[in-house]
């Protein structure tokens, strides 16, 4: 008999790799890459081209943030330009 996958355990948290960060599996892809690219207007096929991953960890990673959007997005807001600013200031220029 084949192994079949499952989406359990295809995305994992681990605090010593990407702070935590949800990600897929045996990648250093986080959830919030592929869910910024979803946003960007990147489909799941042209989000496979861009990145080592498959479709189906690409659609797991979507089923993810959709049901952990809260948690996602104010990680993606923590780190966004102007939150950045707000807490270091403007760059210096010089």
């Amino acid at each position: 008999m084949l192994a079949t996958e499952t989406l359990e355990g295809l995305i994992v948290k681990n605090h010593r790799i990407h702070a935590g960060r949800p990600m897929l599996a045996g990648t250093g892809t986080t959830v919030r890459t592929i869910a910024i690219m979803y946003k960007q207007g990147y489909s799941p096929e042209e989000i496979t081209g861009e990145l080592p991953v498959s479709l189906a960890q690409v659609y797991g990673a979507l089923t993810y943030y959709h049901l952990h959007t809260e948690e996602v997005e104010a990680d993606i807001l923590a780190d966004s330009e102007s939150r950045l600013m707000e807490t270091y200031g403007q760059p210096a220029h010089g």
